[in-house]
């Protein structure tokens, strides 16, 4: 079972910038795709960025277009924590943000966090 916890979340204004983390529990996270979607109120939940491992170990980030760059995935497998690193934030980017990971590259996210608040307000 794989636990990922979020954090990170605030109040930033217009401009600003946050730095998200995803913490994952497991041995095996490193071969996990990590992502990250977003939920704003009233809106479905939406794809915000993804970081897979290819066939030969090499990590590939896949933005949504809204997103793409002004915010940054990455990973650090020794800390078992992905990030996503925001700029240049929105008050559109205000939303309720989701660690999610799948076993492989295809199908559907499979594990879920419980969420962390990013509010973009002056």
């Amino acid at each position: 079972q794989v636990q990922l916890v979020e954090s990170g979340g605030g109040l930033v204004q217009p401009g600003g910038s946050l730095r998200l983390s995803c913490a994952c529990s497991g041995r095996t996270c490193s071969i996990y795709t990590m992502g990250w979607f977003r939920q704003a109120p009233g809106k479905e939940r939406e794809f915000v960025a993804q970081i897979r491992r290819s066939a030969d170990s090499i990590y590939y980030a896949d933005y949504a277009d809204s997103v793409k760059g002004r915010f940054t995935i990455s990973r650090d497998n020794a800390k078992n924590t992905v990030y996503l690193q925001m700029n240049s934030l929105k008050p559109e980017d205000t939303a309720v943000y989701y660690c999610t990971a799948k076993i492989g590259i295809v199908g559907d996210f499979s594990f879920w966090g419980h969420g962390t608040q990013v509010t973009v307000s002056s």
